[in-house]
Formats: structure tokens, C-alpha cells, sequence
């Protein structure tokens, strides 16, 4: 019994493991623009500590 469920629980998994929300491409373009909005936000303060 314990053996047919773990079976079970292998095959769900498998068919769920390829679907992705978008194309694999798009989550490297996500990352970028993330990374870079965070480059950006670093750069804004990079002389705050030297004004006062």
C-alpha cells in the first residue's frame, strides 16, 4: 500500500515537473532587470554618507 502511493506520488511529479509559468528565457530577462533596477537604486546613494 505505502509502495503503490509512493508510486503515485512519483508519477504526479513528473508530469509537473516540466511546466514552467513562462518561457525559461523570460525568467533570465526577469533576473536582469531586477538586478539591474537594484544597480540603479545602489548607484542613486552612492555619495549620501559623504554630504554631511
Amino acid at each position: 500500500m505505502l509502495l503503490a502511493l509512493a508510486a503515485e506520488v512519483a508519477n504526479q511529479s513528473e508530469e509537473h515537473s516540466g511546466s514552467l509559468p513562462i518561457p525559461p528565457t523570460a525568467f533570465g530577462i526577469v533576473a536582469i532587470c531586477i538586478l539591474m533596477s537594484m544597480l540603479l537604486v545602489t548607484w542613486a546613494f552612492r555619495s549620501v554618507g559623504q554630504r554631511h
